[in-house]
């Protein structure tokens, strides 16, 4: 005796030549899809398991079989997911159709029609899951190649670095000091101050480059320091650049805090934030305001570093500290990824936030 599978299975093979022939017209395919010439094939591979399902229970191997070919293919020609799924339930649409057709009682073909979405179900869960991971494993590896390719030019910019400092450091060196002979001897020539101040920032610009260089060589030795001390120091240093931008600087810094560190690399990061804290705060109107703050809890020093310029955009705050990101039109991008390095390579912590109304920098590190 025939069963309602069998039956229902004989008008399905009597109308596929029309179902085919309707989804192949519907469906979303690009033409210069490499795999256009696998698309009727898995259409009636699919058509076939949905036979084998209602003669026999549903073969989970077969259905992740081929689940998983057609989710490669349509990963490797990245057709978007949602044509993919469209044209799996065009399908799906089509045959439960030509099954409604069929002449079979309401009873019993409405088990049928549940066996065969069960199965629809079943082939998207697959073919979707396996699309997402190779997606996923595509996008590890292009991550994988933005990294190295980041890596290979910190390396060519250590050596070019290391190239830099022995053509140009040196003559530097020389210059700043015969500067110094010339204001011990004429204390008085105008402009000397200025000079002075612009070839120690030019100083302290080419420091950044040796910090980013791999064949850096620690010039000094750690040592303990007056937190307090060193702020009133970098202040005077950065004195001329304070007056020209018209800012108000307040500093609050405990004179107790002493710091086992380099000083001279963290005079380096300090001064690399301030910079930026001036010429973001000369983008707006007055009052133009930057507040140092540091104290002591426990075994840990917290400083930070707070000015009411412009906010940094929070797509910005989250890659500031990445190597040649920069928002200046002159700007080299490794400021602030030194400044993460250093105070890394101290065994602290760096942090940016950023509003309306102030963008803060808070550094903690250990005593």
């Amino acid at each position: 005796m025939t069963s309602a599978a069998q039956k229902l299975i004989a008008h399905l093979d009597a109308h596929f030549s029309d179902f085919l022939s309707y989804w192949q017209r519907h469906m979303y395919i690009a033409d210069n899809d490499k795999y256009i010439d696998h698309v009727m094939h898995n259409g009636i591979a699919m058509f076939q398991l949905v036979k084998d399902t209602l003669l026999h229970s549903p073969n989970r191997d077969n259905i992740e079989q081929l689940a998983y070919k057609i989710a490669k293919e349509r990963a490797e020609t990245n057709m978007n997911i949602g044509e993919f799924v469209y044209n799996t339930n065009l399908g799906r649409r089509l045959v439960v159709k030509y099954a409604l057709q069929s002449a079979l009682p309401i009873e019993e073909l409405f088990p049928l029609i549940d066996e065969i979405n069960c199965l629809f179900d079943q082939f998207l869960f697959y073919a979707v899951t396996k699309y997402s991971e190779l997606k996923e494993a595509e996008i590890r590896e292009k991550n994988l190649l933005i990294t190295q390719s980041h890596k290979d030019r910190l390396t060519l910019l250590g050596q070019m670095s290391s190239s830099f400092v022995h053509e140009f450091r040196n003559p530097l060196t020389a210059i700043i000091g015969f500067v110094q002979l010339l204001k011990m001897e004429h204390p008085n020539l105008p402009y000397l101050n200025i000079i002075d101040h612009e070839l120690q920032q030019l100083k302290f610009r080419i420091s950044q480059f040796l910090h980013a260089s791999r064949q850096e060589i620690v010039e000094s030795e750690k040592e303990t320091f007056s937190l307090s001390q060193l702020f009133e120091e970098i202040i005077e240093f950065l004195y001329a650049s304070i007056v020209d931008g018209d800012v108000q600087i307040s500093v609050s810094v405990d004179s107790a805090i002493h710091i086992f560190a380099y000083k001279d690399q963290l005079r380096q990061v300090f001064i690399n934030i301030l910079l930026n804290s001036i010429e973001a705060v000369k983008e707006k109107d007055k009052p133009r305001c930057i507040y140092i703050d540091a104290y002591r809890q426990g075994e840990s020093v917290y400083i930070k570093i707070i000015n009411n310029g412009p906010a940094i955009p929070e797509e910005m705050v989250k890659t500031i500290f990445e190597p040649f990101f920069t928002t200046k039109k002159l700007g080299t991008g490794i400021g602030l990824y030194i400044c993460k390095k250093i105070i890394e390579d101290h065994g602290g912590q760096i942090t940016c936030t950023s509003n309306e109304h102030m963008t803060s920098f808070s550094i903690s590190l250990p005593v």
